[in-house]
């Protein structure tokens, strides 16, 4: 590995939960005689060390490390055995500090996260207390756990191939409960799954050929020499993993959505109804929003970077056209602009302009339609001179009118062109793509050679680059900077 603190079995302990005032805490521990490191540091190691795999044992986490104290006494004087500093033993001395009131969880291995020993000790969320557990550990022979070095050992420990170990990490940057879920099914060797069936596919047509180069017969031409059904098929199903990428990738990343118009038209009132908080501040003063302000919100399962910008219009206020320039830039950038327009006065030229000129999608709205009799619409001469405007919607951000429509029309636009029904398996990072790339031109690859009477070492030689690409996917054949890139994004606790 790139990281040369990655070493396998030696004891690694994290602090797995935020460092923030909650309810619990959990500092978890993995390695090589971890349980009885840690009967060290607990009130009850006699417990602790005979207990079974997935279990809990209750008990103090006890500093020991400064105790130098004499045995104590029995009530007739008499010397009485102190057992303290025996791990056999379930006795606490009263000079012992008391860290914290504790449920310790006991892994053993294989049965674990990462195949090895393992611990987990659940104690009080406050930042100190999990702090000083974590200190404790690590004075007790513990070595700090590098990022993502308990799922690198779940992996080398055959606990999780590759794509298991990217869709924890999924998991936990996931946004809204559509990412989650799909990261769940890769979770659970949904993927993995699928490239299992794609390289048995390859494995069985390579079988065939192997066999027909060993004990050859006189075809006609080498395509005819084994069937091809088993490679098309493999074909079709790595080019809908291919295609399921830019779907997946949608639901992780998210989107950018920048609102923009003129000013008053009701953008902050829209930004603030949408996230359901007072974000922006509205007045009826014009230029009042100056900079741009953000937050992330759920449409439809997709996380979206929602942007409220500065009204565009000429000024002579500096910060305010510094304002102006910047929502721009911010266009510039932006998956989806929704122009609002104020319904009771329409379009007028400067609009005009500026949406002939988007190079974005655009989505009109009109807010304030409550206060009109008639719905405001765009002509259909407008619209043919708009060529990236995609849906036309009317709302009013003051009373909550509209949404519905506004957010279907957000979700549209954004899986425009993405397959309608989601697959079964789909592609979870760039590198997951770029190797079902290469696969697919390998198998591609092979059947050209095939059918332009090639030698069946060439089809043999594509077959097995094909095998290796999709090996690159799960971890079978992984090069270590690739491994280190994966396990490197991870936080520490994981």
């Amino acid at each position: 590995m790139p990281n040369p603190k990655y070493a396998p079995e030696e004891p690694i302990c994290a602090i797995a939960t935020a460092l923030a005032p909650a309810a619990l805490g959990i500092v978890r521990c993995s390695g090589k005689n971890c349980v009885e490191l840690v009967s060290h540091v607990f009130s009850r190691p006699k417990a602790l060390l005979e207990a079974a795999g997935n279990t809990l044992v209750y008990g103090w986490i006890v500093d020991r490390t400064a105790q130098n104290v004499p045995a104590r006494k029995t009530q007739g004087n008499a010397e009485a055995t102190d057992h303290t500093n025996d791990p056999a033993s379930n006795a606490t001395n009263d000079a012992d500090i008391k860290i914290d009131e504790v449920m310790v969880s006991i892994y053993r291995a294989p049965k674990s996260f990462t195949g090895e020993e393992m611990v987990e000790i659940c104690c009080h969320g406050g930042p100190g207390v999990v702090l000083a557990i974590h200190a404790l550990l690590l004075n007790t022979g513990f070595r700090q756990a590098e990022r993502g070095e308990f799922t690198f050992r779940a992996f080398i420990n055959g606990k999780a191939d590759l794509t298991k170990a990217e869709a924890v990490q999924e998991i936990i940057s996931s946004r809204t409960g559509e990412s989650r879920s799909r990261a769940a099914g890769r979770l659970a060797g949904n993927l993995f799954e699928e490239i299992d069936g794609i390289k048995r596919l390859i494995t069985d047509t390579l079988g065939a050929i192997e066999v027909e180069i060993e004990y050859p017969e006189d075809e006609e031409t080498i395509a005819d020499s084994f069937n091809k059904a088993d490679l098309e098929k493999a074909a079709a199903r790595l080019c809908e993993l291919s295609a399921s990428w830019q779907g997946e990738k949608l639901y992780q990343d998210g989107a950018r959505v920048v609102l923009c118009g003129r000013t008053n038209a009701g953008k902050s009132s829209l930004f603030n109804a949408i996230l359901k908080e007072e974000r922006s501040i509205v007045s009826d003063i014009e230029g009042t929003t100056r900079d741009w302000i953000e937050s992330w919100v759920n449409i439809d399962g997709i996380p979206v970077r929602l942007f409220d910008t500065a009204g565009l219009r000429d000024t002579k206020d500096v910060i305010e056209a510094h304002g102006v320039e910047l929502t721009h830039s911010l266009l510039e950038d932006a998956d989806i602009i929704l122009y609002l327009e104020d319904s009771r006065f329409g379009l007028n030229a400067d609009d005009l302009v500026f949406l002939k000129s988007c190079m974005q999608p655009v989505i009109f709205v009109w807010n304030k339609s409550d206060m009109v009799e008639k719905e405001p619409s765009l002509s259909s001469q407008i619209k043919l001179e708009m060529p990236l405007l995609k849906k036309e919607v009317r709302i009013s951000a003051k009373k909550g009118m509209g949404f519905k429509e506004l957010f279907a029309a957000i979700g549209e636009v954004l899986t425009s062109g993405l397959p309608t029904e989601r697959a079964q398996a789909g592609l979870g990072s760039a590198r997951q793509k770029a190797a079902v790339e290469e696969a697919l031109e390998s198998v591609h690859h092979a059947l050209r050679t095939a059918n332009e009477d090639y030698s069946l070492d060439a089809v043999v030689q594509d077959l097995e680059e094909a095998l290796n690409s999709l090996g690159e996917i799960t971890g079978e054949v992984t090069a270590d900077d690739v491994l280190g890139s994966i396990f490197s994004r991870f936080c520490v606790g994981k």
